[in-house]
């Protein structure tokens, strides 16, 4: 039998994931470069997005579904005047507002984030990994199937307007599980009364994790001794660390 590869690695990485990779791969390349045997991620950013990835190595990978479950931090960039069908940047044009017809300016927008705040209803896109019947709901969305979807609570704790540039609109939200900021970037500028698409998104916080905190890949790749920027368990926020027993050690 062949030999698994890579150490024995038990730790949390903050990493600063880059635009253009996916999580997993972000993750795949940080776990190459800490010769890591077993790593995993605890919340998936889109390939445009930037930010705060845990990823958790060894005997931390128990923390993830804790992580999953943890409220999240973004700034996000809102682009107004297009909607698209991925609600985001990547996507294709469905709609359109001229830049005459739009009247909005910074106290316009501000007002209008007053609905957002607190537990509300969100209606998950289409281009997102939820299944139905088994199958993504993204991969119906790629054949030119819309289906019909329930709305679900979410909680926005925090909306804050931090820039108001010509079309553009800078916007902090902490937020639960489950909050798409593509939806929510798509529903602001239909309450404007013009459309919208999320131009740009990057997380600052998982839980008690802070991207101030976090190495970028880069970064990472170019140390001599990368395991040296590893949260040892031990070391982890009170409530995280994974129970440890010699009986669990052994096996």
């Amino acid at each position: 039998m062949a030999s698994r590869r890579g150490q024995m690695l038990d730790g949390v990485l903050l990493l600063d994931k880059p635009v253009g990779l996916s999580s997993n791969h972000a993750l795949q390349r940080a776990k190459r470069a800490l010769d890591a045997r077993k790593a995993g991620h605890t919340g998936t950013l889109d390939p445009f997005a930037t930010g705060l990835l845990v990823c958790c190595l060894g005997r931390a990978t128990k923390i993830s579904s804790k992580m999953l479950e943890a409220d999240k931090t973004y700034v996000a960039t809102v682009q107004l005047g297009e909607e698209t069908d991925s609600g985001d940047l990547t996507g294709n044009i469905v709609a359109t507002t001229p830049p005459e017809a739009i009247n909005v300016d910074h106290d316009t927008f501000e007002a209008a984030l007053a609905a957002f705040r607190g537990e509300i209803e969100q209606i998950p896109p289409m281009y997102s990994a939820l299944k139905r019947d088994g199958k993504p709901l993204y991969e119906y969305a790629r054949q030119g199937i819309e289906l019909e979807r329930e709305p679900r609570k979410i909680s926005i704790h925090r909306l804050d307007l931090l820039r108001f540039e010509g079309l553009e609109a800078d916007i902090l939200v902490e937020c639960s599980k489950g909050t798409y900021i593509r939806t929510l970037a798509q529903d602001i500028g239909r309450a404007l009364g013009c459309h919208a698409h999320l131009k740009a998104l990057r997380r600052t916080t998982v839980g008690p994790f802070r991207l101030d905190d976090a190495v970028a890949l880069e970064a990472l790749q170019a140390m001599p001794d990368p395991k040296t920027v590893l949260i040892p368990l031990d070391a982890l926020p009170a409530g995280l660390a994974p129970a440890s027993t010699k009986q669990e050690e052994i096996l």
